[in-house]
């Protein structure tokens, strides 16, 4: 397992890709169960327990369902499994790295400094994924941080349109 973990942290300090990655369902089923567990818990914080749930379920599927896509249209399928264990590996270390800058926040004792630090975590999200995508589509580093932007974009509009009270406005 350790060496798993340093695996993802190396795509997360963009070291190593996807392609490093085992090709193994056995690890895919185990990086769903890290990935629910650490997002439930980050999301549990503010959220109440059943609608945490729902919310990590939808997002296991769009990460899934983006990976499928993507490399089918990039007419890379056969690197699925490993492609979409490095987005739901690298999201989980990187969740994992944010919870206590949200636990500060929820309690209002973060300030500016969590806020920083849950800005910056984001960004680093971001370029991870690109590198993730770039690596996967053999793209230039430029389309795959456009086509990640437009992933988060659009994964947080279709999170917020199932559950509104994500954005703060209900």
């Amino acid at each position: 397992m350790y060496e798993i973990i340093k695996l993802l942290f190396d795509i997360c300090l963009f070291k190593k890709g996807p392609q490093d990655l085992p090709y193994s369902v056995w690890l895919l089923r185990l990086l769903i169960a890290i990935y629910v567990i650490i997002r439930f818990l980050m999301l549990s914080i503010g959220t109440p327990w059943l609608n945490a749930l729902l919310q990590v379920i939808v997002e296991v599927l769009l990460v899934v369902g983006f990976s499928w896509s993507m490399l089918y249209v990039g007419r890379r399928l056969q690197r699925l499994i490993q492609v979409t264990c490095a987005l739901l590996g690298t999201d989980a270390l990187i969740s994992f790295f944010a919870l206590p800058g949200i636990a500060s926040m929820e309690i209002g004792r973060g300030g500016w400094l969590a806020f920083l630090l849950i800005l910056g975590l984001m960004v680093w999200h971001w370029a991870v994924t690109g590198h993730i995508i770039r690596h996967a589509l053999e793209q230039k580093l430029v389309f795959s941080l456009g086509l990640a932007f437009l992933y988060i974009l659009g994964s947080y509009r279709v999170m917020v349109l199932l559950f509104p009270e994500i954005s703060g406005a209900e």
